[in-house]
Order: C-alpha cells, then sequence, then structure tokens
C-alpha cells in the first residue's frame, strides 16, 4: 500500500523521486518523505500529510542529489506522524519500506539491548538499526544487508542507502511489490510501474527472496545467499495513464486483481499460528470489555452491509453471541436498543459514510461501544470509536467495491476468531486450524481469477438480458445480494438477490427461458436444499449459472448452462472466495453493455449525506 521509488543517475533525483510519488499517489498514505546523497552527505526531509506539505518542505528547504529514495506511507506500526513516516535514518543509513516486519518486537527488543535508541513507533526502524549494527561491525554494505533481511519475517519491499557507499541503492522484496526500472546511464526501482514509465519501458520485477544491488550503470540481482540471479527484462508498452490502471481497461478490473495482495496484506502481522491467536494494532477494547458483551449490532450501507450480514453468521457461529445486522440509513430511526453490554460494528470503506456516522452517534448516546472496520486511516468513523480495525486494502478508486468488500469479510473472521478466542468459545487447536485456513486464502483468490475468460465468455451470452437472478443459502445468501448489487450498479441491468428457499414464495413466476439465474452452490450442509432449488429453476427453463465446488461440476452440468469451479475451502471463508468470480461476471457485462465501469452513474464512491 505505501508507495516506494528510488533513482540513481546523472540527473537531479529529487524531482523524479517526487514525480514518481505523485503516480503512486492511488495507493493511499498519510506521511511522505526523501533522502538524498549528495556530494557524500545523506540529507532526509520528511512530513505528515500529503505530498503537497513535502514540495513546500523542499521549497523552503532544498535537497539535491542524483542518488536517493521515496516514500509514501500508510501506517500499520505507529500513527501517522513526522518522527514515523520514512526514511528512517540510523547513522549513515536510511532505509524506507512497505510491508509488515512480523518478528519486529523481538528484534527492537534486542536491538535496545545491544545500545540501540529508537526514534519511531514503526516496525520498519528495526531495518535501518540491524544494517547499522552490522555495518559498525566491520561487514561492507551489501553484506550487512543481507545479514538484516535474513533476520527479517514478514513482507517487505525496502530500500536502502549508505552515505558512506553513495554509489549504489539497495533493493529487496518479499511478498510486496518491487520492480527495476532500467535506462540508459540511471536506474529506477519502485512498488508499481506507474512510477517508471515515465523513465523507461523496460522493467524486472523482482521475485521473493530477491535482492538487488542497483547502481547508474549497471543493476546486480541475487538471491539471500548472494548468489547471482537472472532475472530478464520485459518491455511495458504503457503509456503513464494506463500505467496507473497497472495495464488494465478499468480500474476496478485493477483493483478485482489486487484481491490476493489486499487480503494478504490485511493478514500480515496480525495472526498467531503456534497460540491460535488474533491480535491487532490500535486496537483500544479490551478483552476485559470483550468478555462483557452480551450482544453485538452490525451497522452499515450497500456493500458493508452484505459483509455484516455475513459476519453475523461467523459471530453467532464462532462466538454464540446473538448477532443483529441493519442497514444504516433505517437504524436510528427504530430507536435501536443498545446499552452497555452491547457490541456495535460499524463497517464503512470510506469512514465518512453518513448515515454509518450518524448509527454511530446514536450508539454512543445509547453507551454501546463501537468498534469500526474500516479502509481510511483517520477518517471521521474510525476516529470516533472505541477500537477500529483497518482492512488495508489500500486505495479503492473504482466506485463499486471489490477488494475493500473481500477484506472487510477477512477481518470480520480474524475478529470472530479473536473474540472467540477472548470469551473462551473456541479451544485454541480449533482456533489455530481456521487461522491456517485463512491463511491459504489469498492463494486461493489467485486461483478463482483464473476463471476470468470463462466468465467472460459467460457474459457474452447474457449481457443483453434484461433481468438476473442470485440465489444462495446460508452464509451464501449475502453473496447473492451482492452479486445483484455488483450487476446493477455497473451494467444498469436490473438483478435481485433471494435466498434460494424464498423463489418459491413469489419470485420464481418471473424465471422462464429468458431468466439467467447465478446459483452459489458451493459444497457445504445446505448443499442437497440448494440443489433442489437449482432443480425448480431448471424446471421452468431458467439459464443456470452454477458456481461449485471442485469436484461438484459433474452434479450440475446436465441442468446448467456454465459451470464454474471454486477451490475448496473452510465453509466460513467461502463467500470471500464467491464474491471474486461475481465482481468479473458484473464487470465484463457492464464491458460488453458499454458502461461507464468505474464511475457509474448517479453513484459516489463515499456517501457523505444521508
Amino acid at each position: 500500500m505505501c508507495g516506494i521509488i528510488g533513482y540513481i543517475g546523472k540527473r537531479e533525483a529529487p524531482e523524479i523521486l517526487m514525480e514518481g510519488l505523485k503516480r503512486l499517489e492511488y495507493r493511499g498514505y498519510d506521511s511522505a518523505g526523501l533522502a538524498l546523497l549528495h556530494q557524500g552527505r545523506l540529507e532526509i526531509r520528511r512530513c505528515q500529510g500529503k505530498l503537497a506539505v513535502l514540495e513546500a518542505l523542499l521549497k523552503e528547504s532544498p535537497v539535491r542529489g542524483q542518488a536517493g529514495i521515496g516514500h509514501t506511507r500508510w501506517a500499520t506500526h505507529g500513527r501517522p506522524s513526522e518522527e514515523n513516516a520514512h526514511p528512517h535514518r540510523v547513522g549513515a543509513i536510511a532505509v524506507v519500506h512497505n510491508g509488515i516486519v512480523e518478528n519486529f518486537a523481538e528484534l527492537k527488543a534486542e536491538l535496545i539491548a545491544a545500545g540501540e535508541k529508537f526514534s519511531s513507533e514503526t516496525d520498519t526502524e528495526v531495518i535501518s538499526h540491524l544494517v547499522h549494527q552490522y555495518v559498525s561491525q566491520g561487514l561492507d554494505f551489501e553484506a550487512a544487508a543481507r545479514k538484516a533481511l535474513l533476520r527479517l519475517q514478514g513482507a517487505y519491499a525496502v530500500l536502502i542507502l549508505n552515505e558512506k557507499e553513495p554509489d549504489r541503492i539497495i533493493a529487496a522484496k518479499q511478498a510486496s511489490p518491487m520492480i527495476l526500472g532500467l535506462g540508459e546511464g540511471e536506474n529506477l526501482v519502485a512498488s508499481d510501474i506507474p512510477a517508471l514509465i515515465s523513465h523507461t519501458q523496460r522493467v524486472v520485477p523482482l521475485e521473493d527472496g530477491d535482492y538487488a544491488v542497483i547502481r547508474a550503470d549497471r543493476v546486480e540481482v541475487k538471491n539471500l545467499q548472494g548468489e547471482p540471479v537472472v532475472r530478464k527484462p520485459r518491455a511495458v508498452q504503457w503509456t503513464p495513464a494506463m500505467a496507473e490502471k497497472g495495464g488494465y481497461k478499468h480500474y476496478m478490473q485493477k483493483e478485482i486483481f489486487e484481491q490476493p495482495r489486499a487480503v494478504a496484506e490485511t493478514l500480515a502481522g496480525r495472526i498467531k499460528l503456534e497460540a491460535g491467536e488474533v491480535s491487532f494494532e490500535d486496537f483500544a477494547i479490551s478483552e476485559g470489555q470483550l468478555r462483557q458483551v452480551r450482544r453485538i449490532a452490525v451497522v452499515a450501507c450497500g456493500t458493508a452491509w452484505h459483509a455484516g450480514l455475513v459476519g453475523k453468521y461467523l459471530l453467532e457461529q464462532f462466538c454464540g453471541l446473538p448477532v443483529e445486522v441493519d442497514i444504516a440509513s433505517e437504524f436510528r430511526y427504530r430507536k435501536p436498543l443498545l446499552d452497555s453490554e452491547t457490541l456495535l460494528i460499524l463497517i464503512s470503506q470510506s469512514g465518512e459514510t453518513a448515515d454509518t456516522l450518524a448509527a454511530l452517534e446514536e450508539g454512543r448516546r445509547r453507551g454501546a461501544r463501537i468498534l469500526s472496520i474500516c479502509n481510511v486511516m483517520e477518517a471521521s468513523i474510525p476516529r470516533r470509536s472505541d477500537g477500529v480495525i483497518y482492512t488495508r486494502a489500500g486505495p479503492e478508486i473504482g466506485v463499486a467495491s471489490t477488494k475493500a468488500f473481500v477484506t472487510q469479510l477477512a477481518v470480520l473472521y480474524l475478529f470472530a476468531v479473536h473474540l472467540a478466542g477472548v470469551r473462551g468459545a473456541l479451544p485454541a487447536e480449533a482456533r489455530r486450524e481456521m487461522l491456517k485456513e485463512i491463511l491459504r486464502v489469498p492463494h486461493l483468490i489467485k486461483d478463482v481469477l483464473k476463471t476470468d475468460e470463462q466468465i467472460q465468455a459467460v457474459a457474452r451470452q447474457f449481457y443483453r438480458t434484461k433481468g438476473f437472478f442470485f440465489i444462495g443459502r446460508g452464509i451464501h445468501f449475502p453473496l447473492a445480494l451482492e452479486g445483484a448489487l455488483k450487476l446493477k450498479e455497473i451494467s444498469y441491468i436490473h438483478a435481485e438477490g433471494y435466498p434460494a428457499g424464498e423463489l418459491k414464495h413469489g419470485p420464481i413466476a418471473l424465471v422462464d427461458e429468458n431468466m439467467p439465474v447465478v446459483v452459489l452452490a458451493p459444497r457445504n450442509a445446505m448443499f442437497e436444499k440448494v440443489m433442489s432449488n437449482l432443480e425448480e429453476v431448471a424446471a421452468r427453463g431458467g439459464k443456470i449459472i452454477a458456481l461449485v465446488t471442485a469436484g461438484d461440476e459433474g452434479k450440475v452440468a446436465a441442468k446448467a448452462t456454465e459451470v464454474i469451479p471454486l477451490p475448496q475451502v473452510a465453509p466460513e471463508l467461502v463467500p470471500i472466495l464467491l464474491a471474486v468470480p461475481l465482481q468479473l461476471l458484473a464487470y465484463h457485462v457492464a464491458v460488453l453493455n458499454g458502461t461507464d465501469v468505474d464511475q457509474p452513474r448517479n453513484l459516489a464512491k463515499s456517501v457523505t449525506v444521508e
């Protein structure tokens, strides 16, 4: 989510770094900074706030240099502030970092015991201290950096400068993106292609476990054992405008394909697998307060409300607490029954949704404890909540929510496991198995994305249809609602989501040979009942698009027009996987109908009025 860029060459670096950071602003951030090497001296400028603040600082206190690194930070460890902004300097070493160092607390304690002094709350600062310590012990810069990297656990994309060796930048990656840009007499490195494309079209994506020694005239890529590895350059035929979308046609399409990374970021550093525990940074609601909760109220709007409906299943099943889910615009008008033993969970991508904010104030007046699930740091809702869990989806530019939704589901799953542990509702071994399962999800989403071409073919069959039904049962029913919402909001086709068992109570009257019905039928305890509902649709000539667990295709092939398989996963996590083909179907139908996918008519990304 953070933006990273580095440059070394013959030109003045500050302008190049600032331009690159501006092209990475879509990633979202709360602070920014640069480190420059000039005439053997390391100069740092950093600030809380947007790049305009950094630009003003650079005008007031200019800095020069032909080698430098830049960063825009989206806070994870430590609040947004100048002291927590990157780069982090220790002695001659400066570091910028995207990701989470999962063992930073252990490393920090070790470094403090060795006499190191810390000046920030970040996990990143341990990297600066480690490299500095190893250089001080006599290792050369590259060997010190490599030794430090071998100590890190978790995800990272790192750039390192050394005032004593100004002819190189060291870059490394593990589970966070890092891309080299190869120029003539200059080289660049960044966390995404948009920052590079104005200067070169020859790029080298680093692989996990790679590090690169970048000089103006050459780049060497090695593994963490110090052995050279070959990474072939690729030609990127993108314009700068195309690059902002990562080569995708629309932001929504890009954001659908970013979901494996978004979920991985949301999970990173929060799971203690051996203990079967979950921890959330800056989580201000104590375990004692959670044990006092007797009921839960979930309030949200639109797609976030659908996430809340899934959350109801998870919280009731894992924790044994009664849960009600309300649409925010209705919540405060019914005089809800809230008290000090109620946990009010508010879900909002932007953290500024007016109706959800009004629900927060109603909850506060009635004495409820308030937890928010949000994607935007320091927005109004998280600021006014007792506790907040950030989804770490990164900025979502397309109006139709995609990666924000799946990360909300991931957070609800983690919180349900956490609450179950705090309240003694699930033993540690059960929690361990549940956490192991969600760690598989980012890779499983990648597998689901491979169905894109099949779903595009489905869209070509049905994009002229006047209406769709989406049906599911149990924990899949909210995904039927979500699939229908996605389709109608970007393609303008009428679509409805129903509990599958409700078809015979009226809606089945609309089913005929012209009606496509998306049947959510992954294997779970209600599978046979959904099969009965599928038969009801087939008997009336409905065109069935079935989403099933891989291996069950044969059970529906005779009745369905199309069958889309999903990987096997724990039933409680199936909604995350189901979301992906439903998003792809809506996207491709909208594209075929020629609508404005990223900015559909009459809609706004953040609804800040009632």
